[in-house]
């Protein structure tokens, strides 16, 4: 097994139990670690990707910038530094914000299980995409994005569709505090 092809498999407090080919495990509904990270620009904007027409779930959905399974040995903001710059080829700086853990019915008679850690980052380098993951990136508004997610669910991955209003939150809690902060000194 390549790393490409297994996940690594965990209990609920995120301890590991083993590994499973990758297929297999969503085939399962297995639980296994993930990473998520979400990037954004200067002006504030979600940098957003399509996933490849060729992937074997959620093909040509829209989703966060960026997703990924850690390898065996691997930290999670290695992975998500690994995976942002291979799907989309930039570099930023990123912080982990929270873990989760999620369950969603796939295509293909897939599941999708996962302990996900969900990083958040800003970078304005322009993406120089990998075709072979992804076929179109954008930048949204939350506004904009907030109304498509909306008014086109269909059009985004099961795990985006999760973590958007948690994100969409988390961004503007920290937003009034750096204005509380600002005020204050």
């Amino acid at each position: 097994m390549t790393k490409q092809n297994y996940v690594v498999l965990v209990d609920p407090s995120d301890k590991e139990i083993g590994i499973m080919e990758k297929n297999q495990a969503h085939l399962e509904g297995v639980l296994h670690r993930a990473v998520s990270v979400f990037i954004f620009n200067s002006k504030g904007e979600w940098l957003l990707q399509r996933r490849a027409s060729h992937k074997y779930h959620s093909a040509g959905e829209w989703s966060n910038t960026s997703c990924t399974h850690p390898f065996r040995g691997e930290t999670y903001h290695e992975a998500a530094q690994r995976r942002v710059f291979e799907e989309m080829g930039i570099k930023p700086q990123i912080q982990q914000k929270f873990q989760f853990i999620y369950k969603a019915e796939l295509c293909n008679e897939m599941t999708e299980h996962e302990l996900d850690t969900v990083f958040i980052g800003f970078s304005d380098e322009e993406p120089v995409i990998n075709e072979s993951e992804v076929c179109d990136y954008r930048y949204m508004t939350t506004s904009d994005l907030l109304k498509e997610v909306e008014h086109f669910p269909e059009r985004y991955t099961p795990w985006f569709k999760k973590l958007f209003p948690r994100i969409k939150d988390l961004i503007e809690k920290e937003k009034k505090e750096h204005i509380e902060d600002v005020k204050q000194s």
